[in-house]
């Protein structure tokens, strides 16, 4: 009986590895299925053990630095798949990790409708921005795009880095909110990328850490929504990479769950800088990718 007991335990033990390499499988093949749909892109996907491991890593890693600091996941993860897929591909299959994992950031906490009712005019200006921008993250030729996720990743991984201190006054926030929502939007809509540059105008606003936490979760809902929205309307987001995109769900959140083991074992700040400098280095290297 306690042999039994003991196969059993040793079995568990192998599930996440099992599963997330499943996901990561049913991953790629769904992508593929989906390239057949999309004969007419120049750039397509590679359906061979390069694609496989860098989906699988790359959610995972996304998943380990959003549960270790609570936001990156489609930071990184766009970051990183664009070297094997289109930046349109690349944003359809976060979807489903980034929608889960925000759905229950924002709903964390108890001042939801308090902070809808302050930042509405931003998440107003999110979806204005993404859908006036339509065309730019699924155009034929995505250079661009991938150089304007360079730079946008440079200039957050500056960011980050430097931490300027911000603050927005409130009588500012009439003008501000809409405005920094309108190019957020512009920026998701080109890049994927939806922290730029709402989380510094958050982090500006003097919110308490539980209420920065489950706005930056609302705002990145919104973002996420908005993005949804335009590319089912381009044709962007089949059926087959549906299926991808929650395929993804289980390495991001295996890898999630082992960030915020490690979350209490070592200094978040230097965590922090770490990710930041990688961040930097990314942008860059993509920022230049299309020119050298």
């Amino acid at each position: 009986m306690w042999s039994s007991i003991e196969t059993f335990h040793t079995a568990i033990r192998f599930v996440p590895v099992v599963s997330t390499f499943a996901a990561a499988k049913g991953l790629v093949c769904t992508i593929h299925i989906a390239k057949a749909s999309h004969a007419d892109q120049s750039r397509r996907m590679d359906n061979g053990p390069t694609a496989l491991t860098v989906a699988a890593l790359t959610f995972l890693l996304g998943g380990f630095i959003k549960g270790a600091i609570g936001a990156g996941l489609p930071t990184v993860a766009m970051g990183l798949l664009t070297f094997v897929m289109p930046p349109a591909q690349a944003a359809a299959l976060l979807i489903a990790p980034t929608l889960a994992t925000n759905v229950w950031q924002a709903a964390a906490g108890s001042r939801l409708l308090a902070l809808i009712r302050r930042l509405w005019p931003m998440f107003a200006g999110i979806c204005i921005g993404t859908w006036l921008s339509a065309g730019l993250l699924t155009a034929a030729d995505s250079r661009g795009a991938i150089s304007a996720l360079g730079v946008l990743l440079t200039l957050y991984g500056i960011y980050g880095l430097t931490a300027p201190r911000l603050t927005v006054p409130p009588r500012a926030e009439f003008w501000l909110s809409p405005l920094i929502g309108l190019l957020t939007g512009i920026a998701s809509a080109a890049t994927g990328v939806f922290l730029v540059p709402s989380l510094p105008y958050l982090q500006s606003l003097a919110f308490d850490k539980d209420d920065l936490v489950q706005a930056i979760g609302i705002s990145v809902l919104v973002s996420t929504t908005a993005l949804t929205l335009m590319l089912v309307r381009d044709g962007a987001f089949a059926i087959s990479l549906a299926g991808a995109s929650l395929a993804a769900l289980v390495p991001a959140l295996l890898g999630m769950w082992f960030g915020q083991l490690v979350r209490g074992r070592i200094s978040e700040e230097r965590f922090r800088v770490c990710f930041f400098i990688g961040l930097l280095l990314l942008g860059v290297h993509l920022a230049l990718r299309t020119v050298l």
